[in-house]
């Protein structure tokens, strides 16, 4: 049964999870700071207010969660606080060298820094932090994805491909077939790109951002 108490739960535990606030959770959705405020759940009559579907839109946009995820919250699925662990953290420059991945885009070898970040991440989870601005305005420079190689992707899905040649990059999937993978760029500055399959040597799906 959909509530407002539900709905405004969601969103506090979809903050939570991203490591934000309610305020910082609206800040980074592009949002008044204090649109998620208590004092801005209910009106001046003391009637229940509801979040707008535009700020909603926002906040699962800003975060890259995905509608089924934020759904599970509003129902209580996985509101827990999430655990931390460390992941391999790698720079873009990293990822894009040779002999740093397997085939299957997992890192290869020891040694790599270590980031703590929330639970999205699985034991196949490794992070890669954001350099330069092609990623923006989403993603900023210093900011860290976590990718999960092998995972399921599907239209409207952030992503980070790797090409055989080395190239590394976070775009939007839009549609992925045997022959090619056509990938819409974040920053409107940066070309979309259409790859022929034999040229992509991993797609890693992103599941979590900092800020």
């Amino acid at each position: 049964m959909l509530s407002h108490d539900r709905v405004w739960a969601a969103i506090d535990a979809l903050a939570e999870r991203y490591s934000l606030s309610a305020s910082g959770l609206a800040r980074r959705a592009g949002l008044d700071s204090t649109a998620f405020n208590k004092s801005k759940r209910l009106s001046s009559d003391g009637r229940p207010r509801w979040p707008s579907t535009e700020s909603l839109a926002k906040i699962i946009e800003a975060t890259g969660a995905s509608l089924d995820e934020f759904t599970g919250l509003i129902e209580g699925r996985g509101a827990s606080p999430a655990s931390r662990r460390a992941v391999p953290l790698l720079g873009f420059a990293q990822a894009g060298a040779g002999g740093f991945f397997d085939d299957a885009g997992f890192p290869a070898g020891q040694g790599w820094d270590l980031v703590e970040l929330p639970a999205q991440s699985t034991e196949s989870s490794y992070a890669l932090q954001v350099q330069g601005d092609s990623m923006l305005p989403l993603y900023r420079n210093g900011d860290v994805l976590i990718v999960e190689p092998g995972a399921a992707t599907r239209k409207g899905d952030r992503v980070v491909v790797k090409t055989t040649s080395g190239e590394v990059m976070a775009k939007v999937l839009e549609r992925q077939t045997v022959k090619s993978i056509v990938l819409v760029s974040l920053n409107p500055e940066h070309p979309d790109r259409d790859i022929p399959m034999r040229e992509v040597e991993w797609v890693a799906r992103i599941v979590w951002a900092s800020q």
